[in-house]
């Protein structure tokens, strides 16, 4: 399908806001009820120009890659606006990362400046930035200069208290207000809609994240279509409780809120309970969330205390949506608009979404049909060529939505985007003969739990890297709350023994909790092809055994 209309706006994300500043100056942007915060899209501009200009003090100019390090906390926000002011690249980087992925991404990014709190959970992030960077704590601020990242100039704490090494939020706002609003103009002048403006990381087959490089004019007509979607308005409420790192959060919740003159609805971090307080409050009209988010609030004990009535519409992203979750959400949560999309974070991210008005059923089978201005199409992986309707193939798509590139991985952005421009998704899908669109498995051997990518090539070089293992193969296995959880086959490196606490502890402590396997199989070797290539869906097979699955 092809469109050929204008697309809906071809504006930086900063001349985008002028305009709403003049259009809506004391409609509010951004709520978060719990703790009685109310911006109006005035007073956010004010605060992101304060931001701007403290970030133009410490050093960041256009280009430079920011990195952010946080939950949903305000700013986050203030910071994704106040970079794309200065033509600064916010990079964002998943709140349940550790030391070991930490590293990697402020590596590969050439990171210049990296802001945090103070930690998620167990993980202190204080802790682990003194361990890469320990020139923290004998350089004064301003003049970092990094053994191990030699384009890092600044870390910031978000937050009131000092921490040697860093400036906190406040100081940036203090140093903001002491540069002149010439600078901060200067700074906005000249800025294109097809820069760069976001980068977030997406591992692959190859096992090593890359930076997805998402321009302006990516991801606000991104956000516009989505909210179209929902039929959202200016006088919506969207609640937004799943996490900003993610195109989720960032593109189809504050994007979507942004290009429609809406007000975001802000959860720092999933909880059910503060979930449903937060729409009561706020009188929310949407809300986002995965399934086994849906899942926990509508089976928390104190569901029934919270008026939903104001709810509308929303979006149930992650994995398909079983047809008995999707009509509770319907009835009992007043969301009887609720839509499904489909997309991948180089695609930025949506291209495939269903809509309001769409059949139960529909949105519970498919996820829906193309969005305007995108080209898309169904391929034999094999030949390359256009599969009829009904057939399953590979979904590709084209338009103002493909990213820019993988950030310094030319040949990985070859291999994601051939020489006409169309983004190989690397997902198989048939679409029926009126548009819609059904996701039927991957070519690549991704595992989705509960919403996170997991790339299996990722996990396993990690676990070789452990002393005692030689080999790992991670394969997806089903699981009734999470959908697809990962289970990790091992082979102990020869004359050595590895234990499943040894390989669970040695994940706790370096990566992410929900890329650490739930199962781990010792064995003495993978089943083979006769050309020696291992065969996952045999690996797949024995894990249900073991675990008695079906």
């Amino acid at each position: 399908m092809k469109y050929t209309d204008q697309l809906f706006s071809e504006k930086t994300l900063g001349e985008f806001f002028d305009d709403l500043l003049q259009k809506q100056p004391d409609h509010p942007f951004i709520m978060y009820p719990d703790r009685g915060l109310v911006w109006t899209y005035a007073d956010f501009y004010e605060r992101t120009d304060r931001m701007a200009k403290g970030l133009l003090a410490i050093g960041v100019g256009k280009g430079d890659h920011v990195g952010i390090w946080a939950r949903n906390v305000p700013e986050w926000l203030t910071l994704m606006f106040a970079t794309a002011k200065i033509g600064a690249v916010l990079v964002t980087i998943n709140t349940n990362y550790k030391i070991h992925e930490a590293e990697y991404v402020m590596r590969q990014s050439d990171m210049h400046t990296i802001a945090i709190v103070d930690g998620q959970r167990d993980v202190s992030f204080i802790d682990i930035i003194y361990q890469l960077v320990p020139e923290l704590k004998e350089q004064p601020r301003g003049h970092l200069k990094s053994k191990h990242f030699p384009f890092l100039k600044n870390v910031v704490y978000i937050g009131q208290e000092k921490q040697r090494g860093m400036y906190n939020t406040s100081e940036l706002f203090q140093l903001g207000n002491s540069q002149s609003d010439e600078q901060l103009q200067t700074a906005k002048t000249g800025l294109d809609r097809h820069e760069t403006i976001n980068m977030q990381y997406t591992s692959g087959t190859t096992g090593f994240p890359k930076g997805v490089m998402l321009s302006h004019r990516n991801i606000l007509n991104n956000g516009f279509y989505i909210g179209e979607r929902q039929n959202l308005t200016s006088e919506d409420r969207v609640c937004i409780p799943v996490p900003l790192f993610h195109c989720f959060g960032c593109v189809l919740g504050i994007m979507a809120v942004f290009s429609h003159g809406a007000t975001a609805v802000m959860v720092e971090q999933f909880d059910p309970l503060l979930v449903l307080a937060s729409v009561q409050k706020a009188k929310a009209t949407a809300l986002y969330g995965v399934p086994t988010m849906y899942f926990a609030e509508l089976n928390h004990p104190m569901f029934n205390m919270f008026d939903l009535s104001s709810l509308r519409t929303g979006i149930m992203s992650g994995t398909l949506c079983p047809v008995e979750l999707m009509r509770r959400v319907m009835t009992e949560m007043h969301m009887p608009e609720i839509t499904i999309p489909y997309g991948l974070t180089e695609a930025a991210p949506v291209f495939i979404m269903s809509g309001v008005n769409d059949s139960i059923e529909r949105r519970c089978t498919t996820v829906g049909t193309g969005q305007p201005h995108i080209e898309i199409k169904l391929i034999d992986p094999e030949t390359g060529n256009v599969v009829p309707p009904n057939t399953p193939g590979e979904i590709c798509c084209r338009g103002y939505n493909v990213m820019k590139g993988y950030y310094n991985m030319p040949e990985e952005t070859a291999r994601a985007i051939d020489s006409e421009g169309w983004l190989h998704s690397g997902d198989l899908g048939e679409v029926d003969e009126e548009g819609y669109y059904k996701i039927t498995g991957r070519l690549k051997d991704m595992i989705i739990r509960g919403g996170e990518n997991i790339y299996p090539r990722e996990i396993e070089e990690f676990l070789m890297s452990h002393p005692n293992v030689e080999q790992a193969e991670v394969v997806g296995i089903p699981d009734q709350r999470y959908g697809e959880i990962a289970g990790a086959f091992i082979i102990p490196a020869l004359g050595k023994s590895v234990s499943e606490e040894e390989l669970r502890e040695f994940c706790r402590q370096n990566i992410a909790f929900y890329k650490t396997p739930a199962h781990f199989f010792i064995v003495k070797e993978f089943p083979q092809t006769a050309s020696g290539k291992i065969q996952k869906f045999k690996l797949r097979e024995q894990a249900r055994k073991i675990l008695g699955l079906p």
